[in-house]
């Protein structure tokens, strides 16, 4: 597999997304809605890359340490 900056390239799909954020299945694809991330469709498949899902992730981390300060 090709990696980009050290995220292996891999589309998950919305139940995977589902499961390593701990959401519901509304709240993801209200996020995949509204672009906060980032996703593609194949087919009839909505999936999301590993490296959308870290850049979602690592934008959270940033809003909590903003609201910290």
């Amino acid at each position: 597999m090709d990696t980009t900056e050290g995220t292996t390239a891999r589309l998950n799909t919305v139940e995977e997304v589902m499961d390593r954020l701990r959401i519901g299945r509304s709240t993801a694809f209200e996020l995949i809605g509204s672009r906060r991330l980032r996703s593609v469709k194949v087919g009839r498949r909505r999936l999301v890359s590993e490296a959308a899902l870290v850049q979602f992730i690592e934008e959270l981390d940033r809003q909590t340490d903003s609201h910290r300060r």
